[in-house]
């Protein structure tokens, strides 16, 4: 449990942990343990809680994606940060991993997304349709490294599978993310998707919360860290594009 819970951020109304990729974060059909049973299990141990634990999870990532989620440990606390994700009153920064270079080095990308609950996956449409959500996803790409590219992406709505149908429609999917056009697999079957940051005001505090979650301890992710420096990322991206 103790490689499951990374702990960012704890107090009597939030956990916020660095989800490894692979874990899901509530219960599918396969019956796998769950984010939410070992971080109800790390309350329960650590606080001596009698019981069962609340705690729930504000929103998701998906299973092969890893990074920062936010749990609420009372039922004021969900009601309340429900609403802070349901009026876009939090930032969420990611950073993704591609293959192919992005055609501009910034940019805002939109579309009407469906997703087929049976198949499980996403399909972009240019324009307004039926069943469709708008989905809104600022992308700038941070520079290369290795022959990938390190992208940062800022969803501005929380779609399914947002940021992967996003960026496989600017024809760059993700590192590992077959599903969405890549290639081949990760052997660990993850995809390079992480949420980096996460931005908001507690909810009963009403102080800021600003979370960054540590790269995956991965050799392939942490080489990227170097781009992060803002003269070696202002100088690479130069480069690119020039």
């Amino acid at each position: 449990m103790a490689n499951i819970v990374q702990p960012l951020y704890e107090d009597n109304h939030l956990l916020i942990v660095n989800k490894p990729a692979g874990v899901l974060v509530q219960g599918d059909k396969t019956g796998d343990r769950t984010l939410t049973d070992y971080c109800k299990a790390y309350v329960k141990n650590k606080y001596d809680k009698p019981g069962d634990v609340f705690l729930h999870p504000v929103h998701r990532l998906d299973r092969p994606v890893s990074g920062a989620i936010v749990f609420a440990r009372t039922s004021k606390a969900l009601e309340r940060m429900n609403k802070i994700f349901a009026s876009r009153k939090v930032q969420k920064t990611y950073w993704a991993i591609v293959k192919r270079r992005p055609p501009q080095k910034e940019g805002k990308l939109v579309s009407w997304l469906v997703k087929d609950p049976h198949k499980n996956i996403t399909t972009a449409y240019s324009e307004p349709i039926d069943g469709g959500q708008k989905a809104e996803t600022n992308f700038k790409v941070m520079g290369k490294l290795n022959n990938h590219f390190l992208i940062e992406v800022e969803p501005l709505t929380g779609r399914p599978h947002q940021i992967r149908v996003h960026l496989a429609e600017l024809g760059c999917p993700i590192r590992g993310d077959l599903r969405y056009g890549f290639a081949k697999p990760n052997a660990d079957k993850s995809i390079n998707l992480h949420a980096r940051k996460l931005y908001f005001e507690h909810p009963v505090k009403k102080e800021p919360i600003i979370i960054l979650a540590g790269l995956p301890n991965d050799q392939f992710w942490e080489q990227y860290l170097s781009l992060e420096d803002i003269k070696v990322k202002e100088k690479n991206i130069d480069n690119l594009y020039s």
